[in-house]
């Protein structure tokens, strides 16, 4: 399966005399430094794409599993591993794919590096299980993926599975039954691979997976932190590299974990918080790419949840699960472009914003804060009679307010602790507007 681990001795060598520093017992004014960029970027394209891709969500005429199909069928490994020679993208464009997430408003992308049925998707010296020398198509999509990034100024972030349903030592299913030895795998594999990706991609962000399993121990979490953190300082981290994630609402449920960000899956929090999260999103039901599904959210759906998200100062990850010719499926950049159109007139609302303690006025107003702590911006789904009525936010007298899209200032009254903004008769663009108002306070709950 290895091809050399050799060329890692030396670089996790060299990354001993590091990895002694603790970076787990970093301050809070450093974290916040660390954190910033993420926070302010606040809207990121996730990417679930590899071998299940071929079968599309259906094995033997049976429906079911996208990413997981290899589990939900029981494939065999030697079965499983027939869908590399099936692999070719021959559409798949990096560039392409860049330009989508950034026409959507997207800041950062992260991408499946490996996910739980083991197989890299980039060109691993550890194992020959990759997509360079396992498939057809013999091209590095990390390094395309990477370098598109770089070049379109976009972030550039790694999903990476820990568990591993292909390698001998991570899979007790394996066979013929072999004693696993998770020890070895961790330190032989999974750590090289890990260290491999950092050093030839050079990624901002790394987002594990897998980490429930019975082999994966809170106190490995912390060792693996601290390893990645010595290779590169700077790595945001998610709080599945821990223990700690409290089921799907993905928040930790003690303190002190590894990890850098909570990672609530499929779901919003219920409200805000102080912590960093990231809300982990599908377009779709599924994160590969699955033929039969074609359950897509609106629209309007997809921009409510960011602004719900960025009010209770979160990041919105919102996947894509291209197919295997390496399209990204059309209804996602449809949706994708709507989001874009939205956020190009409405973006100072949504990035390098923070939470309100009031963070809400109903079911139709959210509030997020500009960094000047003197800003607040009114983000509405619903009006009527052409004005809008706010409780929880009083404007200083003699301040403006303006209606993004717009350059004129609003007329605003002021009566019995509520305000009154008479809204222009066409409103610009759809599905949601935004206040802008100058030196408000938000009052207390």
């Amino acid at each position: 399966m290895k091809k050399s681990c050799l060329l890692f001795a030396g670089l996790a060598l060299s990354c001993s005399v590091f990895a002694q520093k603790n970076y787990l017992e970093e301050s809070k004014a450093a974290k916040t430094q660390r954190m910033q960029w993420w926070h302010d970027d606040t809207f990121g394209m996730f990417i679930h794409w590899g071998l299940y891709a071929v079968p599309a969500g259906t094995y033997n005429g049976k429906d079911g599993g996208a990413e997981w199909i290899m589990e939900t069928h029981h494939i065999p490994t030697a079965e499983y591993e027939k869908y590399a020679a099936q692999f070719n993208p021959q559409q798949f464009d990096a560039k392409k794919w860049v330009s989508i997430a950034k026409a959507a408003g997207a800041k950062y992308i992260v991408i499946t590096s490996k996910h739980h049925d083991g197989f890299s998707m980039w060109d691993s010296k550890v194992t020959n299980y990759d997509i360079v020398d396992a498939t057809p198509f013999k091209r590095d999509v990390i390094k395309e993926l990477a370098d598109a990034c770089k070049s379109a100024g976009i972030k550039f972030g790694l999903y990476h599975s820990i568990m591993d349903w292909h390698h001998p030592n991570a899979n007790p299913k394996q066979k013929p039954a072999q004693k696993p030895d998770f020890a070895k795998y961790r330190e032989e594999y999974l750590k090289p691979q890990l260290a491999e990706l950092i050093k030839k991609y050079d990624p901002a962000i790394l987002w594990f997976d897998g980490e429930w399993i019975s082999e994966w121990t809170e106190e490995q979490g912390k060792d693996l932190y601290n390893y990645l953190r010595a290779l590169k300082p700077s790595l945001v981290i998610n709080n599945r590299i821990s223990k700690a994630r409290g089921g799907m609402e993905g928040m930790n449920k003690y303190e002190n974990a590894a990890g850098d960000f909570g990672t609530p899956e499929q779901e919003i929090l219920k409200t805000n918080s102080q912590d960093y999260w990231e809300s982990c999103m599908t377009i779709n039901n599924n994160w590969g790419f699955v033929k039969n599904d074609q359950n897509w959210k609106s629209a309007e759906t997809l921009i409510n949840n960011l602004i719900d998200v960025a009010a209770k100062g979160g990041n919105y990850l919102l996947n894509v699960g291209p197919n295997a010719a390496g399209e990204i499926p059309a209804p996602s950049v449809e949706r994708l472009g709507e989001m874009g159109v939205w956020l190009k007139q409405n973006k100072e609302a949504i990035y390098s914003t923070n939470s309100l303690e009031n963070y809400k006025e109903g079911d139709h107003i959210r509030f997020t804060q500009g960094k000047d702590g003197k800003t607040t911006y009114a983000i509405f789904n619903k009006q009527e009679n052409n004005e809008i009525s706010i409780a929880t936010i009083q404007p200083k007298k003699g301040s403006k307010t303006y209606l993004l899209g717009l350059n004129q200032p609003l007329n605003w009254t002021s009566n019995n602790g509520k305000v009154l903004v008479k809204l222009p008769a066409e409103l610009p663009g759809k599905y949601a507007w935004v206040l802008k108002i100058q030196d408000a306070a938000s009052k207390a709950k």
